[in-house]
């Protein structure tokens, strides 16, 4: 079975692939911007390995792996944690969203290779694929959330890339604004779920749901957000 660490690796991949294109190749080495695109392939290639072996290890043990969640924010009686959910469907997204973006970075080396913005670029697409790996492994609604908006950021970046094009630009703001929308509906998912004292774990929620715990109108709320 793949140990915990490997999995959480597959995340920490493209976010330090982000961190050294955006912090280190395009400020101070911009003039060899070709770096960037492969330090992201290098990163998501990794990432994509780590996401086969995850997928096997599922197969292995049955359809989920159990990794227990981390504390990391206690006040009075409400504990938040963190941590990864891995069952057999986290585990085939892992793989298609890691092997999906690692074909992409491939094609983007020859398809952006004269534009000023390549390392931008490749920066931003590391940080898409960081937000949509934890938006999948995600254990609890919260993380499920702050990566969900990632998730919407990294899109914004992505579609107004060529922000100095007025199309671009307003195709951004629309997503933006659109995706805000559903956004709301999601927090009041969670606010609703969070002041009528349910489970914020991801299995916890769909336990509420099959004992009928889970309301209409939080459910309502909750598909709002995500769909």
């Amino acid at each position: 079975m793949i140990p915990e660490i490997y999995v959480w690796t597959i995340l920490f991949f493209p976010v330090v692939s982000f961190l050294v294109i955006g912090l280190i190749i395009r400020p101070f080495f911009n003039g060899y911007a070709r770096f960037a695109g492969y330090v992201t392939i290098f990163a998501i290639g990794l990432a994509f390995i780590l996401s086969i072996w995850t997928l096997g290890s599922v197969i292995g043990e049955g359809g989920k792996l159990s990794f227990p969640p981390k504390p990391w924010l206690t006040i009075d009686d409400f504990d938040l944690r963190l941590g990864l959910m891995v069952d057999s469907l986290t585990a085939v997204m892992l793989v298609i969203v890691t092997g999906v973006s690692l074909l992409i970075q491939i094609y983007s080396q020859g398809y952006m290779a004269k534009d000023p913005s390549y390392a931008r670029y490749f920066a931003f697409m590391s940080l898409f694929t960081a937000s949509m790996v934890g938006l999948v492994m995600a254990s609890n609604i919260i993380q499920l959330y702050v990566f969900w908006e990632l998730v919407g950021l990294s899109s914004y970046l992505l579609i107004g890339f060529w922000y100095h094009r007025p199309s671009a630009a307003a195709a951004a703001k629309k997503a933006f604004l659109v995706t805000r929308l559903g956004d709301f509906g999601f927090l009041l998912a969670i606010l609703y779920i969070f002041f009528n004292g349910l489970p914020l774990d991801i299995d916890g929620i769909h336990q509420a749901v099959r004992a009928g715990v889970l309301g209409g109108l939080g459910l309502t709320w909750l598909a709002v957000g995500i769909f």
